[in-house]
């Protein structure tokens, strides 16, 4: 792998905001930032950079989050795959720490392209290409991701996003609100144990709450694709950023960060979704693309306020 300072980085840029994005590593964000400087998504130093953990925000595919022991069984076969966690699961997919190969469209709109048949160690066994197009305009930033099986054979397949959001504004902690009435139990492992269920008293947010000392790692689902992020304070000029996302990521996971910052991560399926489907779980989006199809979904971050 490149040294940090070693690698190349993609700048676009409109009014609003900045975009740094590293083809080599995924094609993740390094920084988001807001034309004043301000960081939108966490602040990154590219000298700190070792993986796409470490980034701003990566990309999930062709799998979000986990995989129980990294196996599961498909159209009769089991598959298995290498683990690449601690305790043996496969996790986020792989391609968020390879090289993805770079067209510019214009000063605010990149477009970078992947073709697992490019490697001979990918940990999937079926053929696809995805594309991801980060485009900023007046105050947003859309994200669009393409999933295409390539292969001869069926494919399961789930994509997903992975941003982290600057949490703290001015030393503010904000509200955090989206419309997700439904969430899934899961073991020590984050892994899902069965169907959805509906939130409870401290999982609902519905309403503004604040995270405060609360430490998160849900997914939630029936979400209706948009989630906010409220700054305000007596004194201080109020500032938001809101998400939205395509239907096809009906799943949110919220995750509160080690380093304080709060993950709010679009994704098409369940944690697991594979071996769930599999015992006939319903509910979960397991999508199943025939040879030629794809999967699709764009995410928007709008910022709304001073920033």
């Amino acid at each position: 792998m490149n040294r940090p300072e070693s690698r190349h980085t993609e700048k676009i840029s409109s009014d609003a905001m900045t975009l740094e994005v590293l083809p080599e590593l995924g094609a993740s964000i390094l920084n988001l930032r807001a034309a004043s400087g301000r960081p939108v998504l966490r602040d990154v130093a590219l000298a700190d950079v070792q993986t796409s953990s470490q980034c701003a925000s990566f990309v999930l595919l062709p799998f979000s989050n986990r995989i129980r022991d990294a196996r599961f069984t498909f159209g009769g076969q089991e598959v298995q795959l290498r683990a690449n966690t601690r305790d043996g699961l496969a996790q986020h997919g792989d391609v968020r720490n390879r090289p993805w190969t770079v067209r510019r469209a214009s000063d605010s709109h990149l477009i970078c392209t992947f073709d697992s048949r490019d490697f001979d160690d990918m940990n999937w066994p079926w053929a696809f290409t995805a594309l991801m197009e980060y485009r900023l305009h007046g105050p947003h930033l859309d994200t669009t991701v393409t999933l295409t099986n390539v292969d001869t054979r069926d494919m399961p397949a789930g994509m997903g996003l992975h941003p982290y959001f600057e949490r703290l504004q001015d030393g503010i902690d904000p509200t955090l609100t989206f419309d997700a009435p439904l969430t899934y139990d899961t073991d020590e492992r984050s892994l899902t144990l069965g169907g959805a269920r509906e939130v409870r008293p401290g999982e609902d947010y519905r309403a503004p709450a604040h995270i405060g000392g609360r430490e998160i790692d849900r997914t939630f689902t029936a979400w209706d694709g948009i989630a906010r992020l409220d700054w305000s304070e007596t004194g201080h000029p109020e500032r938001a950023v809101v998400q939205t996302a395509d239907n096809v990521y009906s799943h949110l996971v919220v995750f509160t960060a080690p380093d304080g910052n709060l993950a709010l991560e679009p994704v098409s399926h369940a944690t697991d979704a594979f071996n769930l489907a599999a015992r006939g779980v319903g509910g979960v989006d397991m999508r199943v693309l025939s040879p030629g199809q794809n999967l699709a979904g764009t995410v928007r971050i709008t910022l709304e306020g001073k920033w």
